[in-house]
């Protein structure tokens, strides 16, 4: 699994360079062929995660340890929260929390919204720009990192088998899943998870060089870039050795207050009772619409501008979320260990939500505010570059300014930091058979590999790099969409055998021990 993995890994990195171009061309033609095609499978089967969340949630099933029923959870509970929020969320948060509210209000959803001759959005189309963020960003990706997490929780800490997405196909493949099924399986979880990091590590990039040339004149370009993914990846990797509890578990937490607190100035100096309606509207519309847009796959005939805006959204969010599942499910089961599942999915299902909701509130909230009524100009921006806008235009004064702009560039770079150790943590878990004590030097490689993807899809994606990242995303999330469907069907199967009244110890499948207690 290591050697197979490493080297297709490589293989693409050394293509990228050579072939930079036609890659890039390749890639773009199959997430738009995709996106027109296949998106009805992405709409169906992360509406599909959701409904199974909620009935994980309120079933008798809830009660159900991840672990032996005297199990109890590793982490508290602030910790365990600041590593989901930071793992599952982070930098695309901060990338697209003044950004996509911007784009939505320029280019919408619905055709009555659309801006005028003059190109002057419409005011009321800020309500749905806000609600379609919160559409992205809340109930949905969480779905699918529970579908995958509460999966491998269940069959690695209470059946015994090993910390792999092939486990979670034991009740429909047997012994099997040691095999070439399994093994499949798993290869096609690391391309998923390399890809989907550098995706979100790409954003990051992208930010933080946005960043650096709005607080010093410094030029975001290739070289900018390149030297910002060697240095970040550079702590990243003294992170990764350090292990969770002393690596990731402190930088998790420490980021989350820091992002509170950006969060909390953007308001205190922001447009405060704006942020409010907007976001309560927003809230409102986004609850009112969810069933609709959840299973909307509109077609050109019938509401051309429906179809292309969700083609180019909805779909690229549910295959970058998809592709993430394996990163993002896996570390959740990995540090939920004796956690019910009841708290699992509440965990992960709301309090998230609830900071995301708040992030775009304030940010996007903020931003569409400016755009609408201050002269803004965001439309006219990089999308990395739009937060930075928003600080230069809130009433904080040049000296606290620049310590806003600089927080913010430290809390991308911690992001970038925490995704990129607990993916190689994964990463490297998935290619030694579930291992959850890996060799030190595997996560090392892996940690320079996501590094490596990261530059080439960025880098060497040049005015595309964007595009590149979202069809890498998009195209990578298709295949393991269908298997974790059929998680999905594994898992429910095997619940159907948990008696009533749990014994106090589970049974592990045979002929596999029972799991180890992870590693801190």
């Amino acid at each position: 699994m290591f050697a197979t993995s490493g080297i297709v890994i490589l293989a693409f990195v050394i293509l990228g360079i050579v072939f930079t171009d036609p890659l890039l061309n390749i890639a773009t033609a199959a997430r738009d062929w995709i996106g027109v095609n296949l998106g009805w499978l992405y709409v169906l089967s992360t509406t599909f995660f959701l409904g199974l969340a909620l009935f994980l949630m309120f079933s008798r099933f809830g009660s159900i340890r991840l672990g032996p029923d005297d199990s109890r959870p590793e982490f508290g509970t602030v910790a365990w929260f600041a590593m989901l929020f930071t793992t599952g969320m982070g930098i695309g948060l901060v990338f697209w929390g003044v950004s996509e509210p911007i784009h939505h209000l320029h280019w919408p959803r619905s055709s009555e919204y659309l801006p005028g001759e003059d190109g002057a959005p419409v005011v009321q189309a800020a309500e749905q720009a806000m609600a379609l963020s919160f559409f992205h960003w809340s109930f949905h990706p969480w779905a699918i990192y529970i579908a995958l997490g509460v999966s491998l929780g269940y069959f690695t800490f209470r059946k015994g088998l090993p910390l792999r997405p092939a486990s979670a196909l034991y009740p429909l493949l047997g012994d099997r899943v040691f095999g070439w099924p399994g093994n499949i399986v798993d290869i096609v979880a690391v391309f998923g998870t390399i890809f989907g990091l550098a995706t979100s590590l790409g954003l990051g990039t992208l930010q933080i060089g946005g960043g650096i040339e709005y607080l010093f004149g410094i030029e975001s370009n290739a070289l900018v870039h390149s030297v910002l993914i060697i240095v970040i990846t550079g702590i990243a990797l003294i992170s990764v050795l350090a292990g969770i509890d002393k690596g990731i578990r402190r930088l998790s937490v420490i980021n989350l207050w820091l992002a509170i607190a950006l969060m909390t100035i953007i308001f205190l100096f922001g447009p405060k009772l704006w942020i409010i309606s907007i976001t309560s509207t927003g809230l409102g519309d986004y609850l009112a619409g969810l069933v609709s847009w959840s299973l909307s796959f509109p077609s050109p005939l019938m509401d051309e501008q429906a179809a292309s805006w969700t083609t180019a959204w909805s779909i690229f969010y549910w295959g970058w979320w998809i592709s993430w599942a394996p990163f993002v499910g896996i570390f959740l089961a990995r540090v939920s260990y004796g956690r019910t599942i009841r708290e699992f999915v509440i965990g992960a299902l709301f309090a998230p939500v609830i900071v995301s909701v708040l992030w775009f509130g304030v940010f996007g909230g903020s931003g569409l505010y400016f755009d609408l009524f201050e002269g803004g100009g965001f439309n006219a921006l990089a999308e990395e570059d739009r937060a930075f806008r928003l600080i230069e235009l809130l009433p904080l004064g040049q000296t606290l300014g620049l310590i806003v702009a600089t927080l913010l560039i430290i809390v991308v770079a911690v992001f970038f930091v925490t995704s990129s150790d607990s993916g190689s943590l994964v990463v490297d878990t998935l290619t030694n058979g579930g291992d959850t004590r890996p060799l030190k030097f595997q996560r090392a490689f892996w940690a320079v590999s996501e590094g490596a993807v990261t530059l080439v899809l960025l880098v060497l994606g040049g005015a595309d790099a964007l595009s590149a990242l979202q069809a890498a995303s998009v195209v990578t999330g298709l295949p393991f969409a269908v298997i974790l469907l059929f998680m999905c069907w594994g898992l429910l199967k095997a619940l159907k055998d948990e008696p009533r009244r749990h014994r106090t110890e589970t049974t592990a499948y045979p002929p596999r021990p029972t799991h180890r207690t992870p590693e801190r």
